[in-house]
């Protein structure tokens, strides 16, 4: 049958689906055949192909990989048998008796026609021979790879399985070769789930032999419609492959995405599975950019190991799969969906859908997704939905849906942003908003793929981006088609070719041409090819013309577009166009098609109008359901957005943020309570419609209607001809109290229930009820109906079958009708009735059991240990959020009875908005228990109880309800009235509450309430007394609560006093404060002042006694304070002298004063002395200052400051003599101790030294120093001192017993201050080796050797005469003498004499100057602890007549000091590293003529005779500095 219906099937499909291998080189590949090891064979020549036989179709990718098969467009038999007999004279055609026939019979039409075909054959031919060398090349990489070299290889399909499309009960086969070594572990999937034939007997088979692995499918129903996948798996890696199978039906093929379950048992397993999805999720809100998740719980019975649903998520009936967006996950019990990231296209209508082989379950919510918080305030919502609506090469048509939300101001328009794939770079397309919700994006890039996103904007701002688009190609659709169909095998697309185009005919007149869309920006054309088939290379040229000429006018140029859609850009607005399309191909361009009719260039899509008759409707006490008229005439409507009011509220808000193309929607997420108003409006791509009419106002709160089945009916006692049953409440009530129950009942006989009977007439409002007229033995079915006002709901399902017979049992039946009320997050109560059953005895207590809901049931456990004789049980120390379930038993003298039916599930959980019942007394003093509830319906009530029991008598109570407040008020409370008062609210979701009043409550209540009956006026502070201005007494109270109408009785020792002179009275109504006020005391007040007051009928009063001490005191003080305003009215200290010390130690005494003038002066003394104030007053400030700067003990003394101008006199003084001056010093030296540094570590050439700073020292500041915590008594070797700021102690000559810890402690008035450092370790180990560095530093620089004295830098002398020269030298041991003449050493000889004499003085004598003795000179000295050098010049000049004789003489400190006629003196200094020298100019020596110093014998002469000198200044000596 499928094979006559469909065209895809011929021999060459039916061969390859039969035998699961390919032909030709395929099978070649899979024998493992080597051409290249055959000798004398060649690549070229060989084929593996008959001739006779057509070559498979394989698809290849770009690296020559097989990925598939390429099903070809299957001719009629016709053409078959055509193709057949070219075949035929293919084989036939080089013998020479078809030679004859032809040059006999045939003519030219028939020549060119062999040609044509003898062109076919030798083109099918060359492409044989590529696919054999291919094939032959492929088959040497793979014995390459199998080379015991390179042995190991991940797997790789040689051929990958493909898609198939098949009709129901049909079979078929996916099959694929792989290879890799080791061999891969093969393992197909359905949907990503493992497929294991033994759970799926006789379903699927799959084989593996020789490299092809094979899946059978048999027997195809429409849920084997999938993705299938197969992968290969070894120790180098893993591979896959998809191929989909699409199954079809025979009629309609319709292509549902929930077909029909399948119900009852699947025959060829022999199990039925039932489905249950707990722990659903409820209708859900979400804003943008959150994360949501979806979950279920999914129980499947019987529970087999391993065997796996399918799970599918659908949203608006749109299968989901895995995204970036949307993340699914399976544990085995629980489905969940994750939306990672929430825009507003996730709203909608979410399913989930498990599906068995025995059926399937679905749950569905509605999910909703709320705009973002804009950047701006006003700023609208971001539109959604963006795509693509159209593509080609050079354009994208882009289109987008509006938002609901447009920020309070009209949407001007969109902005649309592109970025190519692959970079981050966003491009904003255009440059002014467009209205319109399609733009085409020019300007691309063709063959690069791109991602939009939009934005909107009105006045206030700009809106949030959308969510990107999908990856779009910018491409022609027809080549985007064939990547479609290669890239993608697992969509199901067969690759169609035509099997053999003609060549050479030119192909005919486009089809069907028509304008598909017209916008003032672009115009969409769209056309069917030409009739014909198997042209080669079909391409269009379209051409426009303006409408009402025959200019044509090609606007594709340059290139022809291939597919049979294009769109236009650059028209002129407003003008009309006519457009036609022309085909062409390499046989050339065909003819026209016909044209379209005139098209006005413009939008002419139309807004549509606004929907109608909005109606809406009771639905839930959250939600209402909206109806409404659809837009008339709306042409591309998007959908409908609908808004909501609460009734005079004017603020509208959406219901939905994405739009429902339908004319009912739930909207959900409303106030309870509220009366609401809608309106809707419709969107297409023009724009948003205009705003319905509003709908009618509606009240939120569930509507009404009759109540679901009650369910658990158990028997309560039996006796012979009757049985007594129970049954729970419904879980839905249908929004009304329900009014009663109707039971019915049917005999079962031998397993078969006969007709059921009506067991009573009138409803009964208990869920108990004894069926009469039963026979004895016989077994019976019942079924329970509940009923409202709304009607009688359906029947429960039938009760398990009981046997009527007498229960002869000791102990009691079982409790029933359990209840739970008063829920909180760590308690709940328990009601519970009577057994029906009593059994052998009253039953005396029960037993309360519990269990997590979760919880196997061994996991019960007993909450009361003692059997409690009431109804009731408060559970107590329950676990936040964890769900229970409760059972009761009851006993008797002969023991516990049976358990009762288990209690509904219950969350401990507190409800938002619960409440408590609150008790009150009222100023008349009646006492009443209050309880309040906020979600009530109107059909609610407040139920009040005593101990869980109706209160059938009100007499000694009165209950009043107003809205949804209930109050009882008790008339005359008593021991009658102890017990547990509870209030539930009917019509709710459990509303309740208790309030125990107790024996010692009552108590309470009862002296609260006397209080009210018999009040007293309450004070915040009883009667006071205060010193005021001038020594006037204030006596005062504050009453807490006070009218107006109060009055107040003055009392002094039981005599009312009035106002007066002496008496001032006052009465502050609205702060309660009584005051009286008295200018001054005398001894006759003496005694009682009480305050009376009276407030209607509440009293009180306050007394204070002022006798005694207590009196004379208050006295004294008026008279002071009398005194002092008398002292402030001239000038006077509002703060008398004091001092303060500054963190530079300096004292400054300051006060403070007030009421002067310009002429106040102010005079400061000490001791009686005045004192001269450099300053002026600094009257503005108010502050007088006096500053010690460094104070010692001379400043100690009584300091007074003056005050006084024409108004009087004011004087300060403070006594800085004593404590008073030791007070002030110990603040000083708090001020020194706390600047001090941390004590520091150094070394001196003496020993170490340990120091600190301070900021300031005082010579009175007491400072010890410490060694281990005892004083330190000081010795030549330890002495301690004071430079400047730093006070340190000196350890001479130190040694390990020196090591330890020092500190030095400051005195003061806190307690002192103390500072240590550790002189141990390596601190002390540095600082003795730096003690030891510089002490040899010293030693040696005193006994170095050195030149005491010192010589001229220049000597310049006449020729001839002699010269002699002395200097002192210096060190220990006595240094070694050594002369220098241009740094070569010089001998003692006659010509110059070098002497050392006693051990001081280094002499230098030359007897007879010549010119050979000028040069530069010097002296070193030299011992262990250094060297040092003196220099001087020589400078010999040509003798002149002598004048007389003189000499000069240089001292220790370098002076030249010269003769009698001398004038001046010069200077020489000589150190160890640098020697300055003095030029002299000498006349001739005289020989053997000297002249002693006059003062310093340690000088020496040099004996010169000076030459006449014109001018002394021509000779004055220079010096210079030397190294």
């Amino acid at each position: 049958m499928y094979q006559k219906q469909h065209r895809h099937y011929d021999r060459g499909y039916r061969y390859q689906s039969g035998s699961g291998y390919t032909t030709g080189a395929s099978s070649s590949s899979s024998r493992g055949l080597d051409w290249s090891s055959q000798p004398g064979l060649d690549k070229t020549q060989v084929s593996p192909l008959l001739k006779r036989d057509r070559p498979a179709y394989l698809a290849v990718d770009k690296e020559n990989y097989i990925i598939g098969y390429v099903i070809p467009v299957f001719r009629s038999s016709q053409e078959f048998a055509a193709g057949y007999s070219n075949t035929k004279e293919a084989r036939l055609r080089n013998t020479s008796a078809y030679m004859e026939h032809r040059n006999l019979f045939t003519s030219g039409l028939e020549m060119e026609r062999s040609e044509q075909i003898s062109r076919r054959e030798n083109m099918r031919q060359s492409a044989e021979r590529i696919s054999l060398s291919k094939t032959i090349h492929e088959h040497g990489e793979h014995f390459k790879r199998m080379n015991e070299d390179s042995l190991l290889h991940a797997p790789e399909f040689v051929i990958k399985p493909r898609s198939h499309t098949v009709w129901e009960k049909q079979c078929v086969r996916l099959h694929c070769t792989v290879s890799g070594w080791p061999d891969p572990r093969v393992v197909w999937y359905k949907n990503n789930v493992a497929i294991d034939p033994l759970t799926n007997g006789g379903k699927y088979n799959i084989e593996s032999k020789y490299s092809v692995h094979s899946l059978e499918i048999n027997r195809c129903d429409f849920d084997d419609t999938a993705q299938y996948r197969v992968s290969a798996m070894n120790s180098k890696g893993e591979l896959s492959a998809f191929a989909s199978v699409v199954v079809k039906r025979f009629k309609g093929e319709v292509d549902e995405s929930l077909p029909a379950p399948r119900h009852g048992p699947v025959s060829e397993y022999g199990i039925t599975f039932q489905t249950h999805i707990a722990d659903t999720f409820g209708v859900s809100f979400g804003r943008e950019g959150e994360t949501m998740s979806l979950g279920c719980a999914v129980v499947i019975y019987p529970a087999l190991p391993r065997y796996q649903p399918e799970v599918q998520w659908f949203r608006d009936d749109v299968l989901l799969g895995p995204t970036k967006w949307t993340h699914m996950q399976w544990s085995g019990d629980r489905a969940t969906l994750t939306l990672t990231h929430l825009n507003k296209e996730d709203e909608g209508l979410y399913t989930l859908r498990v599906t068995t082989k025995s059926g399937y379950e679905t749950y569905s919510a509605y999910v909703f997704v709320r705009d973002a918080d804009a950047e701006v305030e006003g700023a609208p919502g971001a539109p959604l939905d963006v795509g693509c609506l159209d593509a080609n090469k050079d354009y994208i048509i882009v289109t987008w849906k509006q938002p609901a939300v447009d920020g309070g101001n009209s949407i001007l328009g969109y902005f649309v942003d592109r970025c190519e794939v692959g970079t981050n770079h966003w491009i904003q397309c255009n440059d002014t908003p467009v209205k319109f919700s399609r733009f085409p994006v020019t300007g691309l890039v063709e063959g690069r793929s791109y991602i939009f996103r939009v934005r909107a904007v009105n006045k206030s701002g700009m809106s949030h981006p959308s969510r990107v688009s999908e990856p779009v190609a910018a491409m022609d659709p027809a080549d985007r088609a064939r990547m479609r169909g290669t890239s993608a095998p697992w969509t199901g697309q067969i690759i169609v070719t035509e099997e053999e185009p003609a060549e050479g005919i030119v192909p005919g007149r486009p089809r069907e041409l028509q304008v598909t869309e017209a916008t003032k920006n672009y115009v969409v054309l769209s056309w069917r090819p030409p009739g014909e088939k198997g042209l080669e290379g079909v391409m269009y040229y379209v051409e426009k013309c303006v409408s009402g000429t025959d200019t044509w006018q090609r606007v594709n140029t340059e290139i022809p577009v291939k597919s049979p859609r294009f769109a236009l850009f650059d028209l002129a607005e407003g003008n009309s166009y006519c457009f036609r399309v022309r085909c062409c191909n390499s046989a050339g361009v065909g003819e026209p098609s016909d044209p379209t009719e005139a098209t006005t260039v413009g939008d002419k899509l139309d807004i549509p109008a606004a929907p109608s008759k909005v109606v809406p409707t009771r639905n839930t006490d959250t939600s209402v359901v909206v109806s409404w008229e659809a837009s008339l005439d709306a042409k591309e409507l998007v959908g409908y957005y609908i808004e909501a009011s609460v009734v005079g509220s004017n603020f509208w808000e959406p219901c939905n943020n994405k739009p429902v193309n339908v004319t009912r929607f739930i909207c959900h997420g409303l106030m309870t309570g509220e009366t609401y108003v809608f309106r809707v409006r419709a969107v297409n791509a023009a724009g948003l419609s205009h705003f319905s009419k509003e709908s009618e106002a509606v009240e939120v709160k569930a509507a009404i209607a009759s109540p679901a089945p009650p369910f658990g009916i158990s028997v309560l006692e039996c006796v012979r001809d009757s049985m007594v049953l129970a049954w729970k409440q419904p879980a839905f009530v249908g929004g009304a109290d329900i009014s009663g129950y109707f039971v019915d009942y049917r005999e079962v006989i031998d397993g078969v229930p006969g007709k059921w009977h009506e067991a009573n007439i009138r409803a009964i409002s208990e869920r108990a009820y004894r069926v009469t007229d039963l026979k004895e033995n016989r077994k019976y079915q019942f079924q329970v109906r509940a009923a409202n006002i709304a009607g009688v709901g359906i029947p429960s399902l039938p009760s398990d079958t009981f046997l009527c017979e007498e229960w002869t049992i000791a102990v009691p039946g079982p409790p029933h009708d359990l209840e739970l009320r008063e829920v909180r997050c760590d308690s709940m109560t328990l009601l519970w009735k009577q057994p029906v059953y009593q059994g052998r005895d009253p039953v005396n207590g029960f037993y309360v059991d519990i269990k997590e809901a979760e919880a196997p049931e061994e996991t019960w456990r007993g909450i009361n240990t003692k059997a409690t004789e009431n109804t009731f049980f408060k559970v107590k120390n329950l676990k936040e959020g964890e769900t229970y379930i409760f059972r009761v038993r009851a006993q008797n003298q002969a023991g516990v009875g049976k358990t009762s039916e288990i209690s509904e599930r219950v969350q401990a959980l507190t409800k938002p908005g619960t409440k408590e019942i609150v008790v009150d007394v009222d100023d008349d003093g009646n006492i009443s228990l209050n309880f309040e509830c906020s979600n009530m319906t109107p059909d609610s009530k407040f139920l009040w109880s005593k101990n869980y029991e109706d209160i059938p008598d009100y007499s000694r109570m009165t209950a009043e309800t107003k809205g949804n407040k209930s109050k009882v008020t008790f008339k005359c409370p008593g021991e009658e009235d102890i017990g547990i008062y509870s209030c539930l609210v009917s019509n709710t979701d459990g509303a309740s509450s208790s309030y125990t009043i107790s024996e010692e409550e009552l108590k309470r209540l009862l002296e609260i309430s006397h209080d009210h009956k018999f009040p007293t006026i309450p004070l915040k502070s009883d009667l006071a007394v205060e010193m005021l201005e001038k020594g006037r007494v204030r006596f005062w109270l504050q009453a807490d609560k006070i009218s107006a109408n109060a009055k107040v009785d003055y009392i002094f020792n039981d005599n009312v006093v009035s106002q007066g002179e002496k008496y001032k009275m006052n009465f502050d109504k609205n702060t309660g404060v009584i005051e009286m006020i008295m200018e001054s005391l005398t001894p006759a007040d003496e005694g009682t002042f009480t305050f009376q007051m009276q407030d209607g009928k509440a009293t009180n009063q306050s007394s204070l006694v002022l006798i005694g001490d207590v009196f004379k005191d208050l006295q004294k003080e008026s008279e002071f304070q009398r005194k002092e305003w008398v002292r402030k009215q001239g000038p006077h200290f509002i703060q008398y002298l004091g001092y303060e010390v500054t963190p530079e130690c300096c004292v400054v005494l300051k006060c403070k004063v007030g009421n002067i003038k310009k002429d106040t002066s102010a005079l400061w003394y000490k001791d009686g002395r005045e004192i001269k104030v450099d300053e002026n007053l600094g009257f503005t400030e108010g502050v007088l200052k006096l500053e010690i700067a460094q104070i010692s003990k001379k400043d100690a003394g009584v300091y007074e400051i003056v005050l006084k101008d024409d108004r009087g006199k004011d004087t300060s003084a403070l006594s800085l003599t004593d404590q008073g001056f030791k007070d002030l010093m110990n603040e000083v030296f708090d001020y020194i101790a706390n600047s001090s540094t941390p004590l520091k570590i150094t070394s001196t050439e003496e020993g170490i030294r340990i120091y600190t700073f301070v900021s300031y020292y005082n010579d009175l500041l007491p400072v010890t120093w410490h060694y281990k915590d005892s004083p330190i008594k000081f010795s030549d070797r330890l002495k301690s001192g004071v430079v400047g700021e730093q006070l340190w102690l000196q350890i001479s000559e130190p040694t390990e017993k020196d090591m330890g810890k020092y500190a030095i402690e400051f005195s003061d008035s806190k307690g002192g201050l103390r500072r240590t450092v550790e002189l141990s370790g390596q601190a002390y180990e540095d600082a003795l080796a730096e003690f030891k560095r510089l002490k040899a530093t010293a030693v040696a620089e005193k006994h170095r050797a050195r030149v005491a004295g010192g010589l001229p830098d220049v000597v310049t002398i006449q020729e001839g005469k002699a010269l002699q020269l002395t200097c002192n030298i210096s060190g220990d041991p006595m240094p070694e003498v050594t002369w220098l003449k241009n740094e070569k050493e010089l001998t003692s000889d006659k010509h110059c004499i070098l002497k050392l004499e006693s051990g001081k003085f280094a002499s230098f004598t030359i007897t007879g100057v010549s010119t050979l003795d000028t040069g530069k000179y010097s002296i070193l000295v030299k011992n262990k602890y250094g060297t040092e050098s003196a220099e001087f010049t020589l400078e010999v000049t040509e003798g002149t007549p002598d004048l007389g004789v003189t000499s000069y003489w240089t001292d220790a400190a370098g002076n030249v000091a010269f003769g009698p006629n001398a004038t001046k003196k010069m200077k020489s200094t000589v150190t160890a590293t640098k020697v300055q020298k003095t030029k002299v100019p000498v006349g001739k020596m005289e020989k053997n003529q000297t002249q002693k110093p006059g003062e310093d014998d340690k000088n020496f002469i040099d004996k010169v005779t000076l030459e006449p000198q014109s001018d002394p200044g021509d000779h004055m000596a220079t010096s210079k500095d030397t190294t």
